[in-house]
């Protein structure tokens, strides 16, 4: 494939290259001729939040993320507030309801602060949104172009779980800064005065890893079947049993992906367990099936860390006895730093026949125990952390207990 097929716009833009993603992500080789879905990488995460000029600057201030356009009642948008976000190949949209009528209050009241699309990349909107009808998808947009003084953007969307939906986006005709209706934006905040230029790495996260979401007990694989029919990706990984449970409770999860890996998506329901799982506490609290965690893919997780932390961002906690397990450490063997660095910071690691990886989850990022992000940090690896769940997954009822829902 052409590497202007396999670089989105914006990772082109970022500077990115192959090479760079095929570290961060696990980039693989992918011919596309025979996809009936070719899916080119991801386009923008949206949210839906309560307040997003202030979720504008929060993600510039502590997640290092650049403003770049904005839709509002001064662009003649008079329903919302939308900021557009970038940190290298990532972009962020944060929507917030302006009119009391909007969409978005009856979506905010149900679901709290989170994902409401997750907009894909595509060379082909029409061959995608005609394949997915034949498969029984349900089609919310039908094709259209949006045209302003940038260029024409193709747009069309498909429903998935729950109250998300994918859009789908060819901006192959367009330079604007985000979509039609978007003027460009740049904001006052001083992200090197405000850390210090010697100490802030130039971003903290480079792309976008992939994106988990949880749905209701049994609906798993009615999901894993979605993505194999309509959007033609394949299995990656599956987790059942013991993998992926603790002494009180347990989830099932597979992992579905479009044919470079660009775009990952594992898929996680609840499963039986002595008492509340994580995925069970989610479902309550978001008020059903949705995005569970973003995985941000970064060159130097330590630095990222670091800078995270400083600010105020809270991680799960890892307890001292992970590092000094002598089986883990016999299994994940030599990393890039000694293993006590990782200890300092929480970081949990894992290796498999492709080389390592470096992960670490912040706690919930909102009131409502729901979202989080991942930082993730491959080498070689493209797994998951099947060897971190279980501590992972303990650290997490540790803060379910903390607020009562275990």
């Amino acid at each position: 494939m052409a590497i202007e097929h396999t670089l989105t716009s914006e990772e082109a833009l970022a500077g990115l290259d192959v090479d760079q993603l095929k570290q961060l992500v696990g980039l693989v080789e992918y011919d596309e001729a025979n996809d009936p879905f070719p899916v080119t990488g991801w386009d923008a995460v949206v949210w839906v939040v309560g307040n997003a000029a202030q979720a504008a600057h929060y993600y510039q201030s502590v997640y290092g993320m650049e403003l770049v356009a904005y839709s509002g009642p001064e662009t003649g948008n008079r329903d919302h507030a939308a900021y557009v976000l970038r940190s290298g190949g990532v972009r962020f949209v944060l929507k917030g309801a302006v009119a009391p009528d909007s969409p978005l209050v009856a979506h905010h009241a149900a679901h709290g602060d989170g994902v409401v699309d997750i907009a894909l990349e595509v060379p082909d909107v029409d061959r995608c949104i005609s394949h997915a009808r034949e498969q029984g998808a349900t089609v919310l947009e039908e094709p259209r172009d949006v045209t302003d003084e940038h260029g024409t953007v193709r747009v069309g969307a498909i429903a998935t779980y729950g109250d998300t939906r994918h859009t789908l986006v060819d901006r192959s005709r367009y330079d604007g800064p985000y979509l039609p209706g978007y003027v460009e934006r740049r904001s006052g905040f001083d992200r090197l005065n405000h850390r210090g230029a010697a100490g802030a790495p130039k971003r903290i996260f480079q792309a976008l890893d992939h994106v988990v979401g949880n749905v209701e007990l049994g609906r798993m694989d009615t999901w894993v079947d979605f993505y194999h029919r309509v959007m033609g990706f394949t299995n990656m990984a599956e987790f059942i049993g013991d993998d992926i449970a603790t002494d009180y409770s347990a989830l099932m999860s597979k992992v579905v992906a479009s044919g470079n890996h660009r775009v990952k998506f594992p898929l996680n329901e609840p499963a039986a367990g002595k008492k509340k799982s994580q995925i069970d506490e989610y479902l309550e609290f978001y008020g059903g099936p949705g995005a569970q965690h973003l995985a941000l893919a970064t060159n130097d997780i330590l630095a990222a860390v670091d800078v995270l932390r400083a600010e105020g961002v809270e991680f799960l906690v890892t307890p001292d006895s992970y590092y000094t397990d002598p089986e883990l450490r016999a299994r994940i063997g030599e990393v890039r730093v000694p293993i006590e660095e990782l200890q300092a910071r929480g970081i949990l690691v894992d290796r498999d026949e492709d080389g390592y990886l470096l992960q670490i989850f912040t706690k919930p990022i909102g009131d409502r125990p729901t979202v989080f992000f991942e930082l993730i940090e491959r080498h070689g690896s493209l797994g998951f952390g099947k060897g971190n769940f279980k501590a992972l997954f303990e650290a997490i009822e540790r803060e379910q207990e903390r607020r009562g829902n275990f």
